[in-house]
């Protein structure tokens, strides 16, 4: 017990620092479990049980078949349509931002629904005068209420189903068993409405206006004192060399964005044009380096950009957009001299925001994190790349995507066929959800091709790393361990009382680390205390899942909150000041829900 309590010690401390990556993390910790098998008591077979677990299947198989709703641009249709009927009124901004996102959630896994709608509610703000800050994270926060609706909403969901079967397969005197499809949707049905209504009455209210209504990314960034025009005169030193060679120095942090001469604009690629006397060459770099230009070089400083429009004054010009890192992207955990972004995309980044810090100069050896935020200046062939590329979020809608759009009929059916024939216990869900990516191919909804372009495959590799740890718990008696001490509660609290701690102990624990870490971790030691104090194991298994699907109260809680993060403009108190209260209205809400529907004594 005691080598597993330092490996989870271990794994609470990569989680919470991201010193690794969480799926590196958690494949450390599954090695480590099988290295130590004589104190784990987790064998190879049983080390490597997670590749083979249901859960693991099963999310595989969602995420490729969100992948296909996708292509079929019917989640941005709604968003269009959610648009159109909110117009400028931002009361109907929210409703309809948090009322399109909740139910689809449900049904499609979350993360992808926030991915594509991110730019759908920042273009809705900007048309509807409104800061984007007041709608984006009540965008993250509805994906995770709707994700409550049903077993597929989130692979937290489908991971606890698969504990919950194991534990009861392991004790049948638990009485546990894998969830149904919509076996706990009359509960998130009420958590989904009470925190609407929280977020459209007192969480409206306490949401920031981080982001200027007018949506100038030049004055959000704060980039006047970075950007400069300088003029080259005769006798600069600068004549007749290459713009790479004049000023590729990487000591210099000095990007140069543009070259206009006798009124012809250059953009990318620029490291082999000619400087010729009087050019402009429109430059990023801070005022210590811009001096040093200056005195070295005898350039001649004109000014600078101050506002967006300033940066682009016709259709043919490079555009701003803010970027954002999903998870999956090939940018996580490199740099961008590393990933040489630049010379893929014909792109400049101009500012880097990460974890609410943005960083304007020397950020080209910043190692990327998912949720990060990229200002990114690129010409519009560029822009379509980044666009169509998934291992962006562009936080913009721009309408030249190609969508499989005559392909619609054909996704909502296999959707419905995923979701009723285990809701009718025809087969399982893993089954039916492999039977659905084949129809999809089949049906020409995804082309084989994509199919591992689709899968996020360190969600996969966190869950095969991670289930282990939780077998590990089980079977050293650590989980019944900590079950009983939490139990000791109950000499002084009733049993809904040891219920509510549980779900404020999980929540706390997903703010931190992973919320699939969360239940692997929390819900055998919930189904032991329920069995030390003769309670309901399915209503505290229950209440951890609701837990760890909602972590409002921090962005690094949950991947949507980092993809808001960003483009929202967000800092970190901002998610505490709005999730906290809401964390605790729902976990009263949810024990009492819980009580009411399944009782939590025996």
């Amino acid at each position: 017990m005691l080598v597993v309590f330092a490996l989870i010690l271990l794994a609470l401390v990569l989680f919470a620092t991201e010193w690794l990556p969480i799926d590196v993390t958690a494949i450390l910790v599954m090695v480590l479990l099988m290295i130590l098998e004589p104190w784990t008591q987790i064998t190879p077979r049983e080390g490597i049980s997670g590749f083979a677990s249901p859960a693991t299947i099963t999310v595989l198989a969602m995420l490729i078949l969100s992948t296909g709703i996708n292509r079929t641009g019917i989640v941005q249709r709604l968003g269009q349509k959610m648009a159109a009927f909110a117009g400028t009124n931002r009361p109907k901004q929210l409703a309809a931002t948090i009322g399109i996102t909740g139910p689809v959630s449900g049904f499609i896994n979350n993360t992808p629904v926030v991915a594509i709608l991110v730019p759908v509610i920042a273009d809705l703000a900007h048309e509807g005068k409104t800061s984007p800050s007041k709608l984006l994270m009540p965008l993250s926060f509805a994906s995770m209420l709707g994700g409550t609706l049903t077993v597929i909403g989130t692979s937290t969901n489908i991971l606890a189903s698969d504990i919950a079967a194991r534990l009861g397969a392991e004790s049948p005197e638990l009485g546990l068993q894998a969830f149904e499809m919509f076996e706990f949707t009359k509960l998130g049905v009420v958590v989904f409405v009470v925190g609407a209504l929280y977020l459209m009455t007192v969480g409206v209210r306490l949401l920031p206006e981080r982001v200027p209504v007018e949506d100038d990314l030049v004055e959000e960034y704060a980039l006047q004192e970075y950007l400069a025009d300088i003029v080259v005169p005769a006798n600069s030193s600068l004549i007749g060399q290459t713009v790479g060679e004049a000023l590729g120095d990487d000591e210099l942090d000095i990007d140069v964005l543009q070259l206009i001469r006798y009124g012809e604009r250059f953009s990318e690629p620029l490291a082999r044009k000619e400087i010729h006397e009087n050019d402009t060459l429109r430059v990023r770099t801070n005022r210590g380096t811009l001096e040093r230009i200056m005195n070295a070089e005898g350039v001649t400083f004109l000014g600078g950009p101050q506002s967006e429009s300033d940066l682009h004054e016709d259709d043919e010009e490079p555009v701003l957009v803010e970027v954002v890192i999903p998870s999956g992207s090939f940018l996580v955990g490199e740099t961008l001299a590393s990933s040489t972004f630049r010379q893929r995309y014909d792109a400049n980044v101009l500012a880097f925001r990460s974890r609410g810090e943005v960083v304007r100069d020397r950020f080209e050896d910043i190692r990327i994190r998912v949720g990060d935020t990229l200002l990114v200046q690129a010409p519009p062939d560029s822009l379509t790349r980044l666009v169509q590329n998934e291992d962006f979020i562009v936080a913009h809608e721009f309408d030249n995507v190609n969508y499989r759009s005559e392909k619609i009929p054909f996704a909502v059916a296999i959707i419905a066929g995923v979701v009723a024939l285990p809701a009718l216990n025809v087969l399982p869900i893993v089954v039916s959800a492999l039977a659905g990516v084949v129809a999809m191919i089949g049906t020409g909804v995804l082309k084989p091709n994509e199919l591992y372009k689709s899968v996020e495959w360190n969600v996969i590799f966190l869950l095969a790393g991670v289930i282990p740890l939780g077998t590990a718990l089980q079977q050293t008696g650590a989980a019944s361990l900590i079950g009983e001490a939490v139990a000791s509660t109950a000499t002084f609290l009733p049993a809904i009382g040891v219920l509510w701690v549980f779900y404020i102990a999980t929540g706390l624990l997903t703010s931190v680390i992973s919320n699939n870490a969360s239940v692997v971790l929390m819900i055998p030691v919930a189904a032991s205390a329920a069995q030390s104090i003769g309670a309901n194991a399915f209503a505290f298994v229950l209440a951890v899942t609701f837990a760890a699907s909602t972590a409002f109260m921090t962005p690094v809680g949950y991947q949507t909150n980092l993809f808001v993060y960003g483009p929202g403009g967000y800092t970190f108190s901002d998610f505490l000041r709005v999730g906290a209260p809401l964390q605790l209205l729902l976990s009263v809400v949810t024990v009492l829900g819980i009580a009411f529907f399944w009782g939590v004594r025996v």
